[in-house]
């Protein structure tokens, strides 16, 4: 049990106030690799402005602080078995015709034979075998923090529920081109490049999951 802990001991867990994600301590500005610059061409009299995607107003997120809707819809399965056999065998004979300048009887006699013979063996036996099942179902807005010079977008997206005590995070950042947000304003995480996305939460259920402090710092201690 943290010091984090002990401060909500008697209360359910405190939700983070809403604020600018650029302010948070861990934030960290995004840069990518960028094409050259061009000047866009222009034309004398045209209706097309250069950059946009309809003669209408887009009402698609597209500057800083803009706000888009992200769908998280994570069902990964993965199923890895490794099965391993290894064995092998060896024997040599080394002849003993004389032993410190001593023959005959009196060799036989100490080694019980006229010659030594050595043998070995070894077999190795391993399986092993992992199944993972992760689903994660969540819609969350989220909100535009920076526009990189290629026209892409970084989106930082923040979410918290708390039900009976029990604290959910739901954290999502990401680069998103703007063609693949959807005429609703939606984009998909399968979408989003560099996604880093996290769920979790904390309270009085999620503690009792956990090993306690001590025994975390002696299974990271002990050698055995």
């Amino acid at each position: 049990m943290g010091v984090g802990s002990l401060s909500e001991m008697g209360h359910p867990p405190r939700m983070t106030k809403t604020a600018d994600p650029t302010l948070a301590p861990d934030y960290r500005p995004v840069t990518m690799p960028m094409p050259p610059l061009q000047a866009p061409p222009t034309e004398a009299g045209s209706l097309w402005r250069p950059g946009s995607r309809a003669f209408f107003k887009d009402q698609r997120a597209a500057q800083a602080g803009d706000l888009l809707t992200v769908k998280v819809e994570v069902a990964d399965n993965a199923n890895v078995t490794n099965n391993l056999t290894a064995s092998g065998s060896g024997s040599e004979d080394f002849g003993v015709p004389s032993f410190f300048g001593f023959k005959g009887k009196f060799m036989s006699h100490i080694t019980q034979a006229d010659a030594l013979n050595t043998s070995s063996s070894n077999a190795v036996n391993g399986a092993g075998t992992i199944r993972r099942v992760d689903t994660v179902t969540m819609t969350l807005a989220g909100v535009i923090t920076q526009v990189l010079p290629n026209g892409n977008f970084v989106i930082v997206a923040r979410q918290e529920v708390r039900v009976n005590g029990e604290l959910r995070q739901l954290v999502l950042s990401g680069v998103v081109r703007p063609q693949d947000i959807s005429e609703d304003n939606v984009v998909t995480h399968d979408r989003i490049a560099e996604a880093r996305i996290s769920y979790g939460g904390r309270g009085q259920l999620m503690q009792r999951q956990q090993p306690r402090l001590g025994q975390q710092i002696m299974d990271n201690v002990l050698p055995f």
